[in-house]
């Protein structure tokens, strides 16, 4: 059924809800990822002010992400070949449920008469290790619940959903935290896991295939093997990793609010992006409508790197705003196009460990990025740190979809992996209704009986 907004002005501009409508399980998704992302940014924000009270040293507080990163690198990948060779909702109901325990330890600690710092870290560790071996789960999932034709659409709202947490979180658990104390957010975050254990209860299963290869390291390699062989899926993930590595500025942002006499501009700073994000996000109803979704991965990435040179240019605190809130629009868009070419292309066996690679270039390039802006910061200052990475950024996208030429090629109507997925979907739906079928007359017939 057409949607009645698409015949009018507004159904070019407003979000897609065609993928609530047609999938039940990607509604209580959506539901339960809200009330997830809520929470976890609860304690995204508490548990480093916590390290901060206790040690007073920003030594301490950043090694917390040192101990992040193995960790997620790690049971990233292992959670790709998990993904594909088990029941993808017990790995979403199980992590979840652990990351709900490890909750509990920090509010238990944070309730001692003297906290203890070790517990920190490890809990740190613990998320990062679980959220690796969820993520390629619930990424993988998306293809076999929603339709292939509203994956695009499923991407914009699923951004809307991060956003809203990656906004309302953090604001609230800095005024949680002063009032009532890392105890009470850890509650809330608790609260919030609880909540979401008993909607991945009602998801329907979602089981690999019957010849599923055990997770190894032969079945990583399998799919960086497969990553390699497809162009299209290489140039999403150099051009993701290229934009993090040159123009991630997020960890000078400090020191641009003093150069810029603006301190009072940090909270804005780091929310600009967000806000961006969350703006295209709710007018993206026309991307649903475009099938060249390499443009959107090479253009966005582009945007990304050009507003990031604007920002580390000018002067005026406002102008910076508006193009880092420029900057995280043009990474929504690209990360809108490297959802829709994933989910349309990879096949559903490897879609696990695919999405454990991903999990790789979202997590280090970021990483690598605030070692980079800091460095050159070091070296040359704050804004030209900031606005050669940005100038780097554009420079490397140009290269990538130069030497990666279907990227930009690329059709949804046209490419053969699309195409083929497509048609592997119709089928797999078209067995299951006459599955379905088969059972209710079989069970019209026993009741006769």
């Amino acid at each position: 059924m057409t949607r009645k907004l698409g015949t009018g002005r507004l159904g070019t501009i407003l979000p897609d809800l065609s993928p609530f409508r047609s999938s039940r399980d990607f509604r209580l998704l959506w539901v339960q990822g809200l009330v997830t992302n809520f929470g976890s940014f609860m304690a995204m924000i508490a548990l480093p002010l916590q390290i901060k009270d206790l040690t007073n040293s920003p030594l301490a507080v950043g090694a917390m992400g040192a101990v992040e990163l193995v960790p997620l690198i790690v049971f990233g990948l292992y959670g790709g070949a998990l993904a594909d060779a088990v029941d993808r909702r017990k790995v979403i109901l199980l992590t979840e449920a652990g990351l709900g325990l490890l909750a509990v330890v920090l509010l238990v600690n944070s309730a001692l008469p003297q906290p203890l710092l070790w517990p920190l870290y490890v809990v740190a560790a613990g998320v990062s290790a679980l959220a690796g071996l969820q993520r390629p789960a619930l990424d993988s999932l998306m293809a076999r619940i929603v339709p292939h034709d509203q994956l695009t659409a499923a991407a914009a709202l699923n951004s809307v959903r991060w956003q809203l947490g990656a906004i309302a979180g953090p604001s609230l658990a800095g005024l949680v935290v002063a009032y009532a104390g890392h105890a009470t957010a850890y509650g809330v975050t608790v609260l919030g896991f609880f909540a979401s254990v008993l909607m991945c209860l009602r998801l329907a299963s979602a089981p690999a295939a019957h010849d599923a290869e055990k997770p190894s390291l032969r079945a990583i390699a399998e799919g960086a093997r497969y990553a390699w062989s497809r162009p299209v899926l290489l140039g999403t993930y150099a051009i993701d990793l290229a934009a993090m590595f040159f123009a991630f500025p997020n960890t000078i942002f400090p020191f641009l609010a003093d150069d810029l006499d603006a301190e009072w501009s940090l909270g804005l700073m780091y929310a600009a992006g967000s806000v961006g994000s969350v703006v295209l996000s709710l007018t993206s109803g026309w991307t649903s409508r475009v099938r060249r979704h390499g443009l959107f991965v090479v253009f966005g990435a582009a945007g990304w790197g050009l507003a990031i040179t604007a920002a580390g240019w000018f002067s005026d605190i406002r102008v910076v705003l508006v193009c880092l809130a420029f900057a995280g629009a043009g990474d929504m868009l690209s990360g809108l196009g490297r959802s829709t070419i994933w989910n349309q292309t990879i096949p559903e066996e490897l879609r696990g460990r695919l999405a454990g690679i991903e999990v790789l270039s979202y997590s280090i390039g970021p990483q690598l990025g605030q070692v980079r802006a800091g460095a050159m910061a070091g070296w040359t200052g704050t804004r030209p740190a900031i606005w050669g990475g940005g100038v780097a950024c554009v420079a490397s996208v140009g290269l990538l979809a130069t030497v990666l030429p279907k990227l930009l090629t690329y059709d949804a109507a046209t490419d053969e992996d699309a195409l083929r997925r497509r048609a592997q979907k119709e089928q797999r739906e078209q067995s299951e209704q006459s599955e379905q079928s088969e059972q209710k007359e079989a069970s019209g017939e026993a009741a006769t009986t």
